[in-house]
């Protein structure tokens, strides 16, 4: 019998309904209940809300807004004592830590302080991470050191004078933080509590009435010394590295934040300097700034060049890191005036960003103070710049007509390894009006058939190479797993044609140079071109290309041809577990609504004899050879081996199984057998295994050993079996036993 494993996934869907329409949730104000967050809830008239954080003054320094809380928490650590003079161990609770890199240290009187990560702690007591809470023990110590880590290094530490006879310390960590929010919440009728989460329902924040609110309770400990440390460490510390939330979290990452690279941008005393200079650097942009208006534009110029220097060289840590250095920069002169003229820059100030050919490719009437966030590394901004610049590119290589080969390989590359952005802009005609300090990116059309017969004659030109073009083979690498160029320039996903064929073709030609140049590649300065072995790249976009739908045809009308590529990834010896995986999952998809499973079989069987058979040695053994070898991007590896284990014994008894059902599969009878003993060697006695097994026994006309395996099955059933299955499972072994099966 197939063995059917059920997954559940709950999905809460939280309906926040109209206040107006609902008696259970009144108008006015909630305060939040969680571990000192001082969050007030007002729900107001005409449905509004205001989610209120803090309160207090601020301040105006520079560019900066700085925000001076009303009352500063001298003391987050909020601990809770029990006192016990027999007991020759302290206990500690720490509640709810979550992520935050939070240190526990201890000393004996004026000796060295002691200090251990939490996260270490609790990986050696939970090693799981079960539990929210950590709990564990000390050694009777005279001061307890409690450490939180925050960003750039800096550190809260705070040190308590321990009781003589404390026996349990219970600390709580009381964080505020002010985050973007996205939304939803319900009204919990049996405590009368209103609780507010992020995605769905996650850690929610939970409000009661103001009218119901307790008093705050006061820490009934206060520590002996509160500090703040920049660059806190111990001996045997590791640094550490910050969240998105500028908040330090556990990483073996080796990051010092208050070290920098002395780093300067590429200034240039002109235009023409400025762009060949972009030019040569290949992959940077040139910043054109025109303040002609303003006396002290060189002043200002100047002053964000330093602030976005500095911040470049944080980045880039102790040594330069082309990744990080995007821009080059140029101060419009007076000498300017007729480029900015033809190039339609008539407002000032104005940023106008050009390519190293001198392309614009983004304009925006704004001054560059004000662009200096979108002018980080870490900006979507210079991605669009790269999609801008790769249309660019391809349209000019595309009208050229003396472009070489080297031209339209590189144009294409170029588009391919774009990230996929998170959103493409909208082709339909409607108008959309800009604001016109925003940047104005300048769009590219391409015709879609015209770039497919450049590519399929760029394909069909390099059929007789005798070794691979690196910077094709990643091209058709992204193209076949639809992240190349056409995801790229037109937001869709291809149904394979011959030229993808064609594409495969060349890289199954050159399949060892390719795995040679992706080695070399991971021990060099490159990065490498394969993630796994190039068996599972191509297995991986066959086998998703099956389910792509295109102008109403699906990627099953390539079906001969994708089995073709399959069956010459096997006649060559490249056919590893990933690539037969992918190709019996291809076979298989259309299973229940086929006559026979015969193409299936064939193959499985042809696996089966060269990598599972027991007379070829021990069947785990030869399981754990298998894993041994597996790509480090398999699934599998990443499951690991009782997955992997697991996987093969179903797969053995789903192809017994389909003989069991279809009588067109019964040429398969006798290998069916020992498919199926082979699914109970490796998982034993699973019910499941043993119905096929007993029922494959009976059509072979072992009539006696079938009864005995299928009172095995019957035997070994279980509450998890569901009941139909077990019905039939038991009628069968009535039917066997009554000679009506």
């Amino acid at each position: 019998m197939r063995n059917y494993i059920w997954s559940f996934l709950l999905f809460f869907c939280v309906v926040f309904a109209s206040f107006s329409q609902t008696k259970t949730i009144e108008k006015g104000t909630y305060i939040s209940t969680n571990k000192g967050q001082k969050i007030k809830l007002n729900l107001l008239d005409n449905n509004k809300y205001e989610l209120v954080f803090y309160s207090g003054d601020y301040k105006i320094k520079g560019d900066s807004l700085v925000f001076i809380q009303s009352k500063k928490v001298e003391n987050p650590f909020n601990l809770t004592y029990k006192n016990d003079n027999k007991s020759q161990k302290i206990k500690i609770k720490f509640i709810d830590p979550s992520f935050y890199s939070f240190y526990v240290g201890t000393q004996k009187g004026s000796e060295a302080v002691q200090y251990e990560r939490l996260s270490d702690i609790k990986t050696k007591l939970d090693p799981e991470w079960t539990n929210i809470d950590v709990e564990f023990e000390i050694d009777r110590t005279d001061y307890l050191y409690l450490v939180f880590e925050e960003y750039e290094a800096k550190s809260t530490i705070s040190k308590f004078a321990l009781p003589k006879d404390v026996s349990e310390i219970t600390i709580k960590y009381e964080l505020n933080e002010v985050n973007d929010l996205n939304l939803a919440g319900f009204y919990d009728k049996k405590t009368n509590e209103l609780q507010i989460a992020e995605h769905a329902g996650k850690n929610p924040l939970t409000f009661i009435n103001s009218k119901d609110a307790q008093p705050d309770v006061a820490s009934n400990v206060t520590p002996i010394e509160n500090k703040s440390v920049l660059k806190w460490t111990y001996p045997g510390k590791e640094p550490l590295v910050s969240d998105d939330f500028g908040v330090a979290v556990d990483s073996a990452a080796t990051v010092d934040y208050a070290s920098k690279y002395d780093f300067k941008f590429k200034v240039e005393n002109n235009l023409k300097s400025a762009i060949a200079a972009t030019k040569a650097a290949k992959t940077k942009f040139l910043i054109v700034y025109n303040d002609s208006k303003n006396p002290a534009a060189k002043t200002d110029f100047d002053a964000v060049l330093k602030d976005l220097e500095e911040q470049v060289g944080y980045y880039m840590y102790d040594a330069y890191n082309a990744q990080y250095d995007v821009f080059n920069y140029y101060l419009a002169t007076g000498d300017d005036k007729k480029w900015l003229k033809t190039n339609k820059i008539s407002d000032s100030p104005a940023i106008v960003i050009l390519n190293g050919d001198g392309d614009v490719l983004a304009t925006a009437k704004s001054n560059l103070l004000d662009k200096k966030s979108e002018l980080s590394y870490y900006d979507e901004f210079a991605k669009k710049l790269q999609r801008a610049n790769a249309f660019f590119a391809f349209a000019k290589v595309a009208k050229n007509k003396k472009a070489t080969d080297t031209d339209v390989i590189s144009a294409f590359y170029k588009a391919s390894i774009l990230d996929i952005p998170y959103e493409y802009e909208t082709t339909d005609s409607v108008t959309v009006e800009l604001n016109p300090v925003d940047f104005n990116i300048a769009k590219v059309a391409l015709d879609k058939k015209e770039v497919t017969q450049i590519w399929k004659k760029l394909i069909e030109s390099h059929q007789k190479d005798t070794k691979p073009n690196r910077e094709l083979v990643e091209t058709i690498l992204r193209e076949i797993k639809n992240v190349g160029f056409t995801k790229q320039f037109f937001n869709e996903e291809r149904v394979f044609n011959d030229t993808d064929f064609l594409a495969i073709d060349y890289l199954l030609k050159h399949y060892d140079a390719i795995e040679k140049m992706s080695i070399e590649d991971e021990n060099g300065t490159a990065l490498a071109l394969l993630k796994g072995s190039l068996s599972f790249e191509i297995s991986s976009a066959l086998q998703q290309n099956s389910y792509v739908t295109q102008e109403g045809v699906e990627g099953k009308a390539n079906q001969n041809k994708i089995i073709a590529i399959y069956k010459k990834l096997i006649a060559s010896g490249k056919g590893n577990f990933d690539c037969y995986k992918n190709y019996f999952e291809y076979l298989n998809s259309d299973s229940q609504n086929s006559v026979d499973d015969i193409a299936f079989l064939k193959e499985f069987k042809s696996y089966f004899d060269s990598n599972l058979s027991t007379e070829k040695g021990n069947a785990i053994e030869r399981l754990d050879s298998m894993f041994a070898t597996l790509d480090t991007d398999s699934d599998y590896s990443y499951n690991g081996w009782n997955s992997f284990k697991d996987y093969h014994s179903n797969l053995a008894n789903n192809a017994a199984w389909a003989t069991v059902l279809k009588p067109a599969n019964n040429s398969f009878i006798k290998d069916a057998v020992s498919w199926s003993e082979y699914s109970l060697i490796v998982t034993k006695n699973n019910p499941y295994y043993l119905d096929t097994l007993g029922q494959l026994y009976y059509k072979d006309g072992q009539k006696e050993k079938a009864i005995v395996t299928q009172k095995l099955a019957v035997k070994f059933l279980t509450d998890e079996i569901d009941e139909q299955t077990a019905v039939e499972i038991r009628e069968t072994l009535t039917k066997m036993e009554d000679g009506t099966y």
